[in-house]
């Protein structure tokens, strides 16, 4: 198995109700995926809880197949609508940790 976990920064000129509109989506759309995209296994997007020493906004934590599934996951349609849609448009960092677990 594979694990991919991301952490995004999103644009400091959204308001705080702005964000949480964002993140909810990211939320919804990402976790959707799972059934969709072969060898996607699990999909947990981290919204709420954040403390005050974090230095990100949104941690999607997703297990995958192998490591070819998740090469496919980055080119499948469904994929790519929510990251051009509801993720790239609103951030400004983004960090990625691929392993194998």
């Amino acid at each position: 198995m594979v694990r991919h976990i991301i952490l995004w920064t999103l644009k400091p000129e959204l308001s705080d109700e702005q964000k949480q509109a964002v993140k909810a989506g990211i939320k919804q759309g990402l976790e959707g995926l799972v059934g969709k995209v072969p060898g996607l296994l699990d999909v947990t997007v981290h919204i709420d809880g954040r403390l005050a020493s974090s230095t990100a906004d949104v941690m999607l934590d997703s297990t995958f197949e192998s490591e070819e599934a998740l090469k496919g996951y980055a080119k499948h349609p469904e994929h790519l609508a929510v990251a051009n849609g509801k993720v790239r448009p609103y951030t400004v960092q983004r960090s990625c940790l691929d392993f194998e677990a």
